[in-house]
């Protein structure tokens, strides 16, 4: 059985793009084959560096290039691709092309807290405002619309009445590094039968 591989999408620093690369290295069935971001500046590149991984960075009209995107994952034999913190919307075409082959991991429990404009620390404070009593992650499929693909996986945490965004980013980024790598290998995994 050929290895399957992985694409990150990925826009900034990659703490969950390197628990994926540690938590695949040696495996005998899944390996991370590219890491491709939206920003020259992104700080993942540099991780995708030092542990030897290829990257590409491309800006929101390659991402729309159907024959580029194409040939790109191709190059890589991409069969599923996991968003770590990807701040554009994926393009239709890649959307058929990776349907049930490409998830997103959200840091809140959809569909509240959901959609344009909330990453990083605007979904913690959107959180705390609301005075919702927890927060969490949300794994999910990626459609044509941010943060509305078939849920997979939820796990939440407590919000204490003292926690800011950041206290909160720091406990829903340990969820997000304890299950996307996991819940990664167990979809691929599932994919390998199909």
């Amino acid at each position: 059985m050929n290895k399957k591989k992985i694409a990150i999408f990925a826009s900034g620093t990659g703490s969950n793009a390197l628990q994926l690369i540690k938590h695949f290295k040696g495996n005998p069935n899944i390996q991370v084959a590219l890491i491709v971001t939206n920003s020259s500046k992104a700080p993942v590149i540099k991780l995708a560096q030092e542990n030897d991984v290829p990257f590409s960075v491309v800006n929101k009209s390659l991402l729309s290039n159907n024959s580029y995107m194409t040939s790109l994952l191709n190059l890589y034999d991409v069969d599923f691709i996991v968003l770590a913190g990807f701040l554009l919307l994926v393009p239709p075409f890649l959307v058929k092309i990776y349907n049930q082959k490409m998830i997103n991991i959200h840091p809140a429990l959809l569909p509240k807290h959901g959609g344009k404009g909330m990453f990083g620390m605007n979904v913690h404070q959107a959180v705390i405002n609301s005075g919702d009593s927890e927060s969490g992650i949300t794994i999910h499929y990626v459609n044509e619309m941010y943060d509305k693909g078939k849920v997979i996986f939820q796990a939440n945490v407590k919000v204490d009445k003292k926690d800011n965004a950041e206290k909160l980013s720091k406990k829903v980024q340990e969820l997000e590094h304890k299950y996307l790598p996991e819940w990664s290998e167990k979809l691929i995994m599932q994919m390998r039968y199909i």
